[in-house]
């Protein structure tokens, strides 16, 4: 064979070599196209959380420690009554995630399959009276509460924290009219924070984040209704690999110790 003639069919073996390599190796590669360059199974992005009221100082410290732990992610917040909430999933509003403050709210999503698997229990919480600061109508007790003349405010009845101390009021056989019935809890507290109100049953966790703009009340009978909050990741989210991610924070040691400090109960 011809030198010239070997040369050049050693240089299309190598030639040939080489293509199979770069082949072998775009194979291998992630498609970083969709993703901007972030590695499998890494969160990007925005996620967007629907969430009880009375998550709302918890939630946003852990959006925050999301943030930081998954550089270019976003967590967007919606809080508000979880029967409001609800209602805006089921209608199509895009979300990721959804926490609510009781499991018959959750129903409202699951029993329209938006849910993508079954709702998770992460924390408890328990009713308590807010009162003005220094307690100057002296409220020691539910009862208390239906003095002549005393403007409490409470949840509405739709609304978990609502119907929690509706619940609470009928095992004491307590007939109680509020000046007002509120959309969420952080309505309701805030009548009392601005002195629009006397008083206001509310969740432990509302109470102690308002610190000293209120004064917190136990009252045995909120043990005969404490809401289970429950949480899922939504079967038409739209960034689901985040929305694991987060629901997975909120699950852990982590996120557990940032809502125990917050006055949530345990699972």
């Amino acid at each position: 064979m011809p030198r010239s003639a070997h040369r050049t069919r050693r240089i299309l073996q190598v030639a040939g070599a080489s293509a199979a390599a770069l082949l072998t190796l775009s194979a291998c590669s992630p498609d970083t196209g969709s993703d901007k360059g972030s590695s499998p199974g890494k969160p990007s992005g925005t996620v967007t959380v629907f969430a009880a009221a009375s998550l709302e100082e918890s939630f946003k410290t852990l959006g925050k420690k999301f943030e930081k732990e998954h550089p270019g992610t976003k967590v967007a917040f919606s809080f508000g009554g979880s029967d409001t909430l609800a209602a805006s999933i089921t209608g199509g509003a895009p979300a990721d995630v959804f926490a609510a403050a009781s499991t018959k709210t959750m129903a409202i999503v699951t029993d329209r399959q938006d849910a993508a698997g079954a709702p998770i229990t992460f924390v408890r919480n328990q009713l308590e009276i807010a009162t003005l600061p220094g307690n100057p109508d002296r409220i020691s007790s539910l009862k208390n509460l239906t003095k002549p003349g005393l403007k409490v405010v409470l949840c509405d009845n739709t609304v978990p924290c609502g119907a929690a101390a509706r619940k609470a009021l009928d095992a004491s056989g307590l007939k109680l009219t509020p000046v007002s019935y509120e959309q969420d809890v952080k309505s309701a507290l805030t009548k009392v924070e601005l002195k629009e109100a006397d008083a206001a049953v509310v969740y432990k966790t509302d109470v102690r984040a308002a610190g000293e703009k209120v004064r917190g009340v136990d009252f045995p009978e909120s043990a005969e209704a404490v809401n289970d909050y429950p949480i899922a990741l939504l079967k038409n989210a739209p960034n689901p690999k985040a929305a694991k991610a987060f629901v997975a924070l909120v699950r852990s040691a982590e996120g557990q110790k940032v809502l125990s400090g917050a006055g949530f109960l345990k699972p």
